[in-house]
């Protein structure tokens, strides 16, 4: 973007290292199964497929979403959208990547989570950073699963 432009939407991205080869972290978001245990404490229904349809339930936060899954290509990345507040397409929605890089010979993966399409505005600013806050926290709850396997999300929000 160049100084002449002006800002057309917020975005964020947030990254983790988890030290577990890189399929296994990309199933532990693509399987509704594994993401249920530890991100989605309602459950998660559908596979992170093209054509499949998904939702998650978060107890811990009131409601089902419905995700669109628009691009996949395994093991390297994920691409999804849900509704969310403030955005800045015309439908409501916002776009998700999760990026999946291995590191050290396929022993640790870098996570990087990218959600963009907020309206450039208190509001808009507001929903990003909330929900910045919420991949931050499943990036950390992946990995205490995936390592430890411990939830982290169980008790934590209510």
């Amino acid at each position: 973007m160049s100084e002449d432009q002006p800002l057309q939407e917020l975005s964020f991205s947030v990254s983790g290292i988890i030290a577990k080869a890189r399929t296994q972290v990309y199933e532990a978001v693509a399987d509704p199964e594994q993401l249920s245990h530890y991100f989605t404490t309602g459950g998660a229904k559908g596979r992170l497929e093209v054509g499949s349809e998904v939702t998650w339930d978060f107890h811990d936060f009131p409601g089902v979403f419905e995700v669109r899954v628009i691009d996949v290509e395994a093991p390297n990345y994920l691409v999804v959208g849900w509704q969310g507040a403030n955005t800045s397409s015309e439908d409501g929605w916002n776009t998700v990547r999760f990026d999946f890089e291995s590191l050290e010979e396929s022993t640790r993966t870098k996570v990087t989570i990218t959600e963009t399409g907020w309206q450039v505005d208190a509001d808009g600013a507001k929903a990003a950073f909330g929900n910045c806050e919420g991949w931050t926290g499943m990036l950390a709850a992946m990995k205490a699963w995936l390592e430890y396997g411990i939830n982290l999300r169980d008790g934590f929000y209510k």
